[in-house]
């Protein structure tokens, strides 16, 4: 199975290292099982990233003595990690963050395959990551008359957290008053069953509520479990599906729930699209394009930030106050003179994240493209 260690809290306190004095190192290793299916060709592939990360410090110029010799000992941490017993098993990529001065070494299994040259950098280059996203949590709960089964996880990495079985009364046939009080009690027991069902879910996921759930059971029965379910379980569910409770495998769960899960990922980047369409339409809480969303971001105004997947800009940082900007010698904020970026973009994201600002990634949507691919819904 799929797995991804990307997660907003770690996004942002990666997000927030900057070593005083020194440099970090981020490396990371593209293991698509389409591409490198077997052990030696994830060796060649390690071993290629790691000359990379090598010739990167031998040829980088700006480097302090001191900054080489600590990114030295940082490639040296992560090629004995990446060449001796790395488990990389579910991991399409991997991202290694490293930084003696900052007491950093962190790495990351993710879920998609990731192409980018190491870097080395004031802070963790997080662009990759960020535009992957922080997998939202997902849930599957099936229910029959006598059997329940929970999933939980990021999309395409559902596990199943529990399994509910409850003492339900069998079919009775004897006919008149006592069969009727049998059914009821049936029923009773069926009722007391699909709460405990309920009951088990709220205990799961209250501490990491999922952004939707989907139901699936007998058709007679699904409209009773979801009335059962906790209001805060309740306002999430998102749609049904038709499978076999007791002996559906996860590959058959995982494949009935992708359709709407697709669906519902894209009825949310559509609400925040229109968000972002009224607010800018108000010339209200809206930031269209890089000047103004630069803007923003350095402000710590930004709630959702933007941005079509791909996309990036040159630009400049003050390293004394943090201004992001398109262009300028000088910082308008303090006089100082600014550092030129590659790519402003990648800042941004970062920074927005350290803000606990959400950030969305847009796939093949036309809809920014007339703000130069970047927009923000702000706070305020």
């Amino acid at each position: 199975m799929q797995v991804n260690d990307i997660t907003p809290e770690r996004l942002r306190r990666l997000a927030g290292v900057r070593p005083q004095d020194g440099k970090v190192l981020s490396v990371f290793v593209n293991l698509d099982p389409r591409q490198f299916a077997t052990p030696p060709a994830r060796e060649t592939q390690i071993r290629s990233v790691l000359d990379q990360a090598s010739r990167l410090l031998r040829e980088h110029d700006s480097l302090a003595h001191a900054e080489r010799e600590a990114l030295k000992t940082d490639l040296e941490r992560v090629r004995d990690t990446l060449t001796n017993g790395l488990d990389a098993k579910g991991a399409h990529a991997v991202a290694v963050f490293a930084s003696t001065p900052a007491g950093l070494f962190e790495l990351l299994k993710l879920s998609e395959p990731v192409e980018h040259e190491p870097v080395v950098s004031d802070a963790p280059f997080l662009e990759p990551l960020a535009r992957l996203g922080a997998p939202e949590r997902w849930c599957v709960l099936l229910a029959n008359r006598r059997v329940a089964r929970l999933f939980g996880g990021p999309s395409g990495m559902l596990e199943e957290l529990e399994l509910i079985e409850d003492d339900v009364h069998g079919q009775h046939s004897q006919g008149g008053w006592s069969q009727r009080r049998y059914e009821r009690s049936v029923d009773k027991d069926v009722k007391d069953h699909l709460r405990h069902t309920a009951d088990v879910a709220f205990t799961r996921l209250r501490e990491e509520m999922p952004v939707g759930i989907l139901l699936g059971g007998p058709e007679e029965l699904v409209g009773d479990l979801e009335s059962a379910l906790h209001p805060y379980l309740r306002e999430r569910v998102v749609g049904r599906i038709a499978i076999d409770v007791e002996n559906a495998r996860a590959e058959e769960i995982h494949a009935a729930a992708a359709e709407h899960i697709a669906a519902a990922t894209r009825r949310r980047d559509d609400e925040a699209l229109q968000a972002f369409a009224q607010e800018f339409a108000r010339d209200a809480r809206a930031a269209a394009g890089l000047p103004a969303v630069l803007a923003a971001v350095t402000e710590q105004r930004v709630e959702t930030l933007l941005v079509d997947e791909g996309v990036a800009e040159p630009g400049v940082k003050c390293p004394r106050c943090g201004w992001l900007g398109t262009e300028g010698a000088t910082c308008p904020a303090d006089g100082t003179p600014t550092q030129p970026l590659d790519d402003v973009v990648e800042e941004a994201v970062e920074r927005a994240l350290t803000t606990a600002a959400a950030v969305r990634v847009l796939r093949d949507r036309p809809e920014l493209a007339s703000h130069g691919h970047v927009a923000a819904i702000l706070r305020f």
